[in-house]
């Protein structure tokens, strides 16, 4: 990866790659020397975006990050914007061929003492937070859940102060002071604060989740085991203390289904899960006071609880990127792969999701599995996937977004090798199909879609308990157990929406830090979130994301 510095107004990333990337607005005539002579710019070329450095003729691939990542729709000459309009998605070819691979880890004694404050769990997990979980295994069940999440939030002081509600408060008032819609319209008459907060019931219990979704039952068979596999990943998740589920009865998603997923990912379940089945109580009042007794009594033995020291090899931590753009594999995606290799390197977990956005990148992460098998594995997942979206007459070449095509991303082989960075360079040694649980210290590919949501969800359910999301646009995904860090690609954003970014990479665009430096202060900022001492942005926002992936095609 080239070294940026201050004010360089390109970059060039790969010996190999045959395009440069404009890290601020070039103009028309600007002259550059790449590896095949001098290119003249004859177009002005915004930030963000590739042009060639040598002429192409229709049909000949393009090379940027090293690897294919497009093909020539037309003659191109040297200095050309490359754009959909003349680029179109091509990738390499990929099979399992020989194990080859050795790595070199990056040197971590500065990093040997970093611990961090967590709860340990009886079957030997740590988690980073301590969460009482509440979920539906049906969607018929989301009223009643909701219905507990109004009465514990409101009565135990987990609900958040809302800013909204004291907002139409306040104009109320003043209408009925005898404001005039032009003045309220305009913000012409005094805001005062009314936002309280209550304090916590149990002081050791960071919170109650509550989730709802649109599963359980009306699709197929292997949805409804999907969904029980996410929901027992969540239950035996080191982040929860226990759990209360709640049962409609007739579903597709039945009880003994969700006990035998659990059983696939522990043994013995050494934590409280209490299941209430609607059908069986008879009236909604009988099956909600039992519930929340229960719950009650569940919380009270999880607030006994406390913080111990922890090393980081007890940490999982997710990689995951939203609203890319044109710096993600240059700034924010290498620099989380660096804290990847980092905590692969302290004997942690790291988990790469986004099927979709792997797409080109397939052999080099081939070479980097442990053995035969893993890569199978792997092989038989993509093609797998990569058959369903073709079925339905899609392809992973539509996974980019307008956002991202906008913003430099223009094929998904060029999005997907910028994504795969999150990764870092550490050793494959588990594939995991969707939405089973990560057992393995090292890297672990887990089949999930490139949605956002529905890959953080994900992750969350293979046990990550800190996920690393770079964005480049701006996006404010979290998730209800697993803290989810914002690393911006670009300062730009970092200013414009502090409230949803926590860390800025577009000081390696500017050349103000190198990768490896922010790749060790986000390790360190994993390990401040894991001890609860930073309370991420979304944390704060109440970002609580979760929706299902149903076995279909979402790139």
């Amino acid at each position: 990866m080239a070294i940026l510095s201050p004010a360089q107004p390109v970059v060039h990333i790969h010996p190999q790659d045959e395009v440069m990337v404009a890290l601020q607005n070039l103009p028309a005539g600007a002259r550059f020397s790449g590896p095949w002579g001098e290119v003249v710019l004859p177009a002005p070329v915004p930030a963000k975006h590739k042009f060639l450095l040598l002429d192409k003729n229709e049909g000949e691939t393009v090379k940027m990050y090293g690897v294919t990542v497009g093909k020539a729709t037309a003659p191109l000459a040297a200095g050309i914007q490359l754009t959909t309009a003349n680029l179109h998605h091509a990738a390499d070819a990929y099979d399992i061929g020989e194990a080859s691979f050795t790595w070199e880890a990056p040197e971590v004694e500065d990093l040997r003492d970093l611990q961090f404050m967590g709860y340990h769990r009886p079957d030997g997990q740590v988690g980073t937070a301590n969460y009482w979980l509440v979920v539906p295994l049906v969607f018929c069940e989301n009223r009643n859940i909701m219905a507990l999440q109004k009465a514990f939030s409101e009565a135990l002081g987990y609900a958040r102060p809302d800013p909204y509600t004291a907002l139409v408060q306040q104009l109320k008032g003043a209408a009925a002071s005898g404001a005039g819609a032009e003045a309220i319209r305009n913000g012409h008459w005094q805001i005062g604060s009314s936002a309280t907060s209550s304090s916590q019931f149990f002081p050791n219990l960071d919170g109650i989740r509550f989730l709802t979704h649109a599963g359980g039952c009306g699709g197929t068979r292997q949805d409804a085991r999907d969904l029980a596999g996410l929901l027992a990943g969540y239950i035996h998740h080191p982040n929860v203390a226990g759990a209360t589920v709640l049962s409609l009865g007739c579903q597709h998603t039945q009880i003994d289904i969700l006990h035998e997923e659990i059983a696939k990912r522990t043994p013995q379940l050494r934590k409280p899960l209490h299941i209430f089945e609607q059908q069986a109580f008879g009236t909604e009042s009988a099956l909600l006071q039992a519930a929340i007794r229960d719950t009650f009594a569940g919380m009270m033995e999880a607030n006994e609880q406390r913080r111990a020291p922890a090393s980081l090899r007890h940490l999982r931590v997710g990689v995951e990127c939203g609203g890319s753009d044109g710096f993600s594999g240059i700034s924010a995606n290498p620099a989380m792969g660096r804290a990847a290799d980092l905590l692969v390197a302290l004997g942690g977990t790291v988990i790469l999701s986004e099927f979709p956005e792997l797409c080109g990148v397939e052999q080099d992460l081939i070479r980097r599995c442990t053995s035969p098998e893993i890569a199978q594995e792997f092989v038989t997942l993509m093609r797998r996937y990569q058959g369903w979206a073709e079925a339905v007459g899609s392809g992973f070449d539509m996974n980019p977004s307008p956002g991202n095509i906008r913003d430099g991303l223009i094929t998904d082989a060029m999005k997907s090798a910028g994504a795969a960075k999150k990764g870092g360079t550490s050793p494959v040694t588990e594939v995991l199909d969707y939405p089973e649980y990560s057992r393995k210290p090292g890297l672990s590919l887990l089949c999930t879609p490139g949605n956002d949501v529905e890959s953080t969800t994900a992750l969350a359910a293979a046990g990550a308990q800190v996920i690393l999301f770079s964005t480049g646009l701006g996006t404010p995904t979290g998730n209800p157990l697993a803290s989810v860090i914002k690393v911006s690609t670009n300062t730009t954003l970092a200013s414009k929406m502090p409230d949803i970014i926590d860390y800025d990479a577009g000081k390696i665009i500017t050349g103000e830090k190198t990768i490896e430096t922010a790749g060790e202060e986000l390790l360190r900022m994993v390990a401040a979130t894991a001890s609860g001492e930073y309370e991420p942005c979304a944390e704060r926002l109440g970002q609580y994301d979760f929706i299902p992936w149903k076995r279909g095609v979402s790139l």
